[in-house]
């Protein structure tokens, strides 16, 4: 890849990672090409131009690997490492994120296309704390003693207590759009339970991921530990959440690859949690400030160049302000600069592949092709790379396409709306309930509203702020389980239940 333009830009440690001719599979600890010799390429967006090889995993791959997280989770180290050694690790590994989290947002953006700064200030921040979350929980899993009485023996006397123990051998799958975050979000809840993981990243961005991977070499974790396979859906993704000897999957991506992993997971009684799809609402109320609104629901729909699961892509304002609030975000929309990751006047970068624009171009033909108004954008941005204008289209009939099925684009479907119960209804009016926003001053509003609103998140004045603390998914089509916070950690863990005669 040519990178003369943004070299100077750049780290030393970025220039040497990009530069080497193939960058191979981590499995027991030793790097490796695929077991067939076969490569892919990974791509800049913003360029179109190649970026460097990858190893492309196939089945025999993803067997060895699986068997090397399932050799370390029997009888290794890793199981015989008590809680606080396990913590020490995940601090360890974060305190390298952190080091070289310059390198890793540089990395992000090349092979992403979004913005380093942004990458920097908020994919490699809440990495690094999201690591040290669970570091922290790594020595604080405990069960429980109860009074039994086991009425079919009211002679006998039992002591009866509880263990959590760690699932196993974890499957973690994901996706492009927050490839690194999304990666600490499986692996610190896996590792601080003690289970042992084959990471998949996905295979338009493996790129940060495999850096991850030196890292935690660097931080000391086991042989099998960690292990990391590069390559698509067919040839590794899915022998990987086929196979007999994984535990536990966890997966986030699209809904509609999310049934399939769940109906695979269901033949081999495999636990799964699925972080999935979205079509989050923005509800406006009439209290609101329309530039406040207009500012917020932009954000919601914009960030990440509108490739977030949970990103504000359904507008509803109140009737009364409807015209203001959508001129005023037509106007953020069509005064936005779209740029490459380094270029520090550009507000949004390209789509992460000529796939995603496409599909996204071609929803935008599909609205306006059903009668919806474009306020500003409507198409791919002229010239190099996946751009695709910033997008509004207003008085959508709330039954089309657009409006119910996830774009994961730049695209914001706006509708008027006059009462509270007629904006619930329509909020949840489609198969997806990852998160939602509401807009207003007006408390008392906003606490009748918020339990009418069937999902998993609901922010208020923000969108899409998150938390190590705070879990995270869906209702509905939007998954199963949840990532982040203490309820991220159950997922890892069995229960069970111990009674001694005394």
């Amino acid at each position: 890849m040519d990178l003369s333009n943004i070299r100077h830009l750049l780290t030393q440690q970025t220039t040497d990672f990009l530069a080497k001719r193939e960058h191979q599979l981590l499995i027991d600890g030793q790097w490796r090409p695929a077991a067939s010799g076969k490569t892919f390429a990974t791509v800049n967006p913003a360029t179109e131009e190649v970026i460097t090889q990858i190893a492309a995993a196939g089945p025999e791959d993803v067997d060895l690997a699986v068997k090397a997280a399932r050799k370390a989770f029997d009888g290794g180290a890793w199981p015989a490492m008590k809680p606080a050694e396990r913590q020490r690790l995940l601090l360890k590994l974060a305190d390298l994120v952190e080091a070289h989290a310059q390198t890793l947002a540089e990395i992000e953006s090349v092979d992403n296309g979004k913005s380093a700064g942004i990458a920097r200030a908020v994919d490699m921040a809440l990495t690094v704390d999201f690591f040290r979350y669970m570091a922290g929980w790594a020595t604080k899993i405990e069960g429980s003693t109860t009074a039994v009485s086991v009425p079919f023996a009211p002679q006998a006397q039992f002591a009866t207590y509880t263990l959590r123990e760690a699932v196993g051998v974890v499957a973690a799958i994901v996706p492009w759009n927050f490839p690194l975050l999304v990666a600490a979000w499986k692996l610190g809840p896996a590792l601080a339970a003690g289970c042992t993981v084959v990471l998949k990243p996905a295979e338009q961005t493996p790129l940060t991921a495999l850096y991850l991977g030196e890292l935690i070499g660097q931080a000391g974790f086991p042989p099998g530990v960690v292990n990391i396979l590069t390559g698509d859906g067919l040839e590794a993704g899915a022998p990987l959440t086929k196979h007999p000897l994984v535990d536990k999957i966890s997966f986030t991506g699209s809904t509609e690859v999310g049934k399939i992993i769940g109906h695979a997971s269901v033949d081999n009684m495999t636990r799964f949690t699925l972080e999935l799809g979205g079509k989050s609402p923005v509800i406006v109320l009439d209290d609101c400030d329309p530039a406040t609104a207009a500012a917020g629901a932009a954000n919601a729909i914009f960030f990440n160049h509108g490739q977030v699961c949970c990103a504000g892509s359904r507008l509803y304002v109140q009737k009364k302000m409807f015209d203001n609030v959508v001129s005023e975000i037509g106007k953020i929309a069509s005064g936005m600069t779209l740029g490459h990751g380094f270029d520090a006047a550009a507000q949004m970068g390209p789509l992460v592949s000529q796939e995603q624009m496409d599909r996204v171009c071609g929803y935008i033909d599909i609205g306006r092709s059903q009668g919806a108004e474009v306020v500003a954008g409507g198409g791919r941005h002229s010239g190099k790379g996946y751009f695709v204008q910033p997008t509004v289209l207003a008085n959508v009939d709330h039954n089309k396409r657009v409006v119910q099925e996830e774009i994961f684009g730049p695209v914001l479907t706006a509708m008027p709306y006059d009462s509270i119960d007629e904006v619930a209804a329509w909020a949840n009016d489609t198969p997806y309930g990852l998160g939602a926003s509401i807009w207003s001053n007006n408390l008392s509003k906003v606490h009748r509203l918020v339990p009418k609103i069937k999902a998993g998140t609901v922010w208020v004045n923000c969108h899409s702020a998150l938390d190590p603390a705070m879990p995270f998914g869906g209702y509905k089509q939007s998954g199963i389980g949840r990532d982040m916070g203490r309820a991220s950690l159950d997922a890892y863990l069995e229960t069970k239940s111990v009674f001694i005669a005394i």
